[in-house]
């Protein structure tokens, strides 16, 4: 074990007296008690993060009857809803960020695995990056979806305060109406109810094989949350023991897995961002194509909100992810887990208990999955989250609509500036150009709000898991980087045609080209993170790595 190290001689000595100053015992330093690391995101400011020290208290207590010696610090975490108000956009970085603290936390202290306790967007993906990066014996806890608010037969939950903000700049509500609904919005303790990016990636990690079964559903304020806090202490305590590393569980079967599952429940596109910057970090490539080809091969079976109406709630008490799993198994391929069973095994056992909320490939929402891969003169890649566009809107042309800012948009919308049939365009929205790769769910459901149907919107940025409707993100090249985004002027006709993967300006490349020679980058002020941010992007796509990665 790598804590052995602290264990040895005299050497060691003045490194023992340091821990036995934070309350440890010479028991501890036995050889046969692991130190087992717990990486806990808890703070008060996210709804989802507030009740992780009471998770992490079980875990601990599980790696302790299990013999091992736990280590608990700090992890940071953004809430992307709180965070979307604020101009500077660190919620991306953030992700990379939370991957070097537990980087630094688990070498420098020699551990010899650990836990990860997380709920939110950027949280999770950030402790797999974590995971693949280090390859030490690990598991992930995630804390649980909140439960929705229903009143009259309708659910509310704090999310639907974008689309309020919508129709109060559209006109079809008064802001006394909006505030009204305040009290009803809020839901306690969890993730936000719907297949929003924070319960996508709790999704993709029961799939991959790094969380126990159920995790991904168990409601936060449900009591089996605690015990599965618990067991996944002594798990990682096994895991440790049996040398059991991140890296012969995210196999490559494993993050096919994850993106099936994901295609048949709906996810948010984030998915599309974190997967493959995981999968890199645990030796594996992933390119955009074979998200595209397995959403062709999988139909949509669940209509979980914000692209349907079931919440988190109903899809736990449905089966949850195990459940999508046994509808799938014909096309699972066979990866370990941490529970000790293969993840085959558990789609086999897997119990469908509502065949509405978990449908049928035989019945299903979509005959094709929840993402599709966009291409042509605008794009090497976009991606669109196909499930969520009505059909009137799979296929469209429009004139162009360029906006610099956010700002800019919603006075748009607010003046009644954007007509039905137009297509904003948002660049310099990427990780480099903005910097940052901000969500855009404020535009989105500004647009949704106000009533719009049949206006698209195309960024180099990135959306919420919230986002609905006929929007178009992920655009590489960014704008930034001289991508065909940035030469799209007010006017120009661009055609959107989902079915055929395309998407297209009607413009020749040499009128392209021209225009790029005389690109003008908006000014922003950034802070020093976001300099650097900017400076790591530079040349590289919003996936972490070369033009060429993009796809297979």
């Amino acid at each position: 074990m790598r804590s052995d190290i602290l264990k040895k001689d005299i050497e060691t000595l003045p490194h023992r007296a340091l821990l036995m100053s934070t309350g440890l015992k010479k028991e501890d330093f036995d050889k046969d008690k692991p130190f087992v690391g717990v990486a806990n995101s808890y703070n008060n400011i996210i709804p989802g993060h507030i009740h992780l020290n009471e998770l992490t208290r079980e875990i601990k207590r599980g790696i302790r009857d299990a013999g091992g010696v736990p280590f608990e610090w700090g992890v940071p975490g953004v809430c992307d809803g709180i965070a979307m108000f604020v101009e500077m956009r660190l919620s991306l970085p953030s992700r990379d960020h939370i991957a070097d603290n537990i980087e630094i936390m688990v070498l420098s202290h020699s551990l010899d695995g650990w836990v990860g306790v997380t709920a939110c967007d950027k949280i999770t993906p950030g402790m797999l990056m974590a995971a693949g990066r280090l390859n030490l014996p690990a598991m992930i806890l995630t804390g649980g979806p909140m439960k929705a608010n229903v009143s009259e037969g309708i659910k509310h939950h704090p999310i639907e305060g974008f689309g309020l903000v919508g129709q109060v700049k559209g006109g079809r509500m008064t802001p006394e109406e909006a505030e009204s609904l305040l009290p009803s919005m809020t839901c306690g303790a969890g993730s936000c109810v719907g297949l929003y990016t924070a319960n996508t990636m709790s999704v993709v990690t029961e799939v991959l094989g790094m969380s126990v079964t159920k995790c991904a559903t168990t409601l936060a304020a449900d009591p089996l949350k605690k015990k599965e806090a618990y067991e996944s202490g002594k798990r990682i305590v096994d895991l440790i023991r049996e040398d059991v590393r991140p890296r012969s569980i995210m196999t490559s079967n494993a993050f096919e897995n994850a993106i099936r599952v994901d295609m048949a429940m709906g996810g948010s596109t984030n998915a599309v961002l974190h997967i493959p910057v995981i999968a890199r970090e645990a030796g594996i490539e992933i390119g955009l194509d074979l998200f595209d080809r397995i959403s062709r091969d999988t139909s949509n079976l669940c209509s979980i909100i914000p692209a349907g109406t079931y919440e988190m709630a109903e899809i736990d008490k449905a089966g949850g992810v195990s459940a999508v799993l046994n509808r799938l198994k014909d096309k699972i391929k066979d990866s370990p887990t941490v529970n000790g069973k293969s993840i085959a095994l558990i789609a086999a056992r897997g119990d469908v208990l509502d065949d509405d909320i978990i449908r049928s490939l035989e019945n299903p929402y979509h005959a094709e999955g929840g993402i599709a891969v966009l291409k042509g003169n605008i794009a090497r890649s976009a991606i669109i989250k196909q499930t969520a566009v009505g059909e009137e809107m799979q296929v469209h042309s429009g004139p162009a609509r360029v906006f610099y800012s956010e700002k800019d948009l919603l006075a748009a919308i607010e003046e009644s500036g954007i007509d039905e049939g137009d297509v904003v365009v948002l660049p310099f929205q990427g990780p480099a150009g903005a910097p940052g790769m901000p969500e855009m769910l404020t535009p989105t459901d500004a647009l949704k709000g106000a009533g719009y149907k049949r206006v698209a919107l195309i960024t180099d940025g990135r959306f919420s898991g919230a986002t609905t409707g006929p929007c178009i993100g992920h655009v590489e090249m960014e704008a930034y980087h001289g991508g065909p985004i940035g030469a799209i002027q007010e006017g120009d006709v661009i055609d959107i045609d989902i079915p055929e993967r395309s998407l297209n300006v009607q413009l020749t490349d040499a009128e392209i080209n021209k225009r790029l020679e005389h690109l003008r980058f908006p000014e922003r002020d950034l802070t020093p993170l976001l300099e650097y941010y900017r400076k790591k992007f530079k040349g590289t796509n919003c996936y972490g790595g070369t033009y060429e990665s993009i796809s297979d």
